[in-house]
């Protein structure tokens, strides 16, 4: 599987897009905004955010109101704290980076509104903000050395530059699950382990000293790749592909052969990576937990009504749609009825939260380039 050609999140405006379907992802961004003020403001006390132009760059941006919401937010929090110290942020420069599937253009299309919205809301503290995109994998170089102050990304560096190697006896399974062989953990963990390394390394040579480097990613809560926060989501979506399989509506022998590119790291896994790498100093880890359906404020259950578990089950298969979708298809062809699959994938989603409600585990880093 060629991931940096195939893996991009669902284009357009319709109903399994991506940009109706990414609240999860807006509520982990909105999450981890105390993090990122904290990471400014200790910028702003070393000056490096009056430099001519701050330079922000957001990797694995995506599409849809996601995207320039998290150039708005740190815009905001720049002028915000300039004016506590009756400073003057001149001017910005965003930097936007996804794979080539990405839909740029629908980013570009609602640039003229972000840019009317800027000039009104920000006053005589703002001078000017320019957008540019640079497509391509975050797994190789993307800017010039020391030319970015803040580099952000969320929920992107969970996903793999490549399926692990040699886990073709993962029979019956697309990720890590409880049934895998040991080698299946341990390629994935291999795997994250060499990405994550080098992808620490590329940022080190393209953000200033003193830049910082703020990522939120899918983790889970234990070392035991097994936990329900790690691989749970991804074997109801194996079990639905199964069903299909049983009653001969998919080849049994595609299931065998796909695999996603996707690793959830303990909290020990991403801090001895960033240490062993060496370029960055680590601020802060924090972590929280979000609903698969994270329109369901309810965090004091421990499992659903059976009513209330249908409709959380819909939703999170349609976030879910909205990620995998290109992936699924990439792979099958023309030899799934995607409509289907997430017909069931919703039922079994909602089954299990009938059970237990298991939510996402989210680390959030903040990091200083040494």
């Amino acid at each position: 599987m060629e991931v940096e050609n195939i893996l991009h999140m669902n284009v357009g405006n319709g109903e399994s897009s991506y940009a109706k379907n990414s609240f999860l992802q807006e509520t982990a961004i909105r999450k981890t905004i105390p993090v990122l003020k904290h990471a400014i403001k200790d910028m702003m006390n070393l000056d490096i955010a009056f430099s001519k132009c701050f330079v922000i760059a957001d990797l694995g941006c995506s599409t849809g109101t996601n995207t320039l919401l998290v150039a708005s937010i740190v815009i905001d929090l720049v002028l915000e704290l300039s004016k506590e110290d009756n400073r003057k942020a001149r001017q910005f420069q965003l930097c936007l980076n996804d794979l080539f599937g990405n839909d740029f253009n629908a980013i570009f299309q609602s640039l003229p509104n972000f840019y009317a919205n800027l000039k009104k809301e920000k006053g005589e503290y703002f001078g000017s903000c320019v957008v540019s995109a640079t497509p391509g994998s975050f797994y190789g170089r993307l800017f010039q050395d020391e030319s970015l102050h803040l580099v952000h990304s969320s929920y992107a560096v969970h996903w793999l530059s490549q399926v692990p190697e040699g886990i073709e006896n993962n029979k019956a399974n697309i990720y890590m699950a409880k049934t895998s062989p040991l080698n299946v953990f341990e390629a994935y963990q291999k795997q994250f382990h060499t990405d994550f390394k080098r992808f620490l390394q590329l940022r080190s040579e393209e953000i200033v000293t003193g830049g910082r480097l703020v990522l939120t990613f899918l983790g889970r809560s234990s070392a035991d790749p097994t936990t329900d926060y790690g691989c749970r989501i991804f074997e109801l979506l194996a079990q639905s592909l199964l069903d299909m399989a049983k009653e001969g509506q998919i080849e049994e022998s595609f299931i065998n052969s796909f695999s996603v590119p996707h690793y959830t790291p303990c909290e020990d896994e991403v801090s001895n990576v960033i240490y062993d790498e060496g370029s960055f100093s680590l601020d802060t880890l924090n972590v929280f937990q979000v609903n698969w359906d994270p329109y369901d404020t309810d965090y004091t259950n421990t499992k659903d009504s059976n009513e209330l578990s249908l409709v959380h089950g819909k939703n999170t298969s349609k976030i879910v749609r909205a990620v995998t979708e290109p992936l699924l298809t990439s792979h099958f062809k023309n030899s799934i009825n995607i409509e289907l699959l997430f017909q069931r994938f919703g039922k079994q989603v909602a089954e299990d939260m009938a059970k237990k409600k298991t939510r996402h585990f989210n680390v959030v880093i903040s990091l200083t380039r040494k």
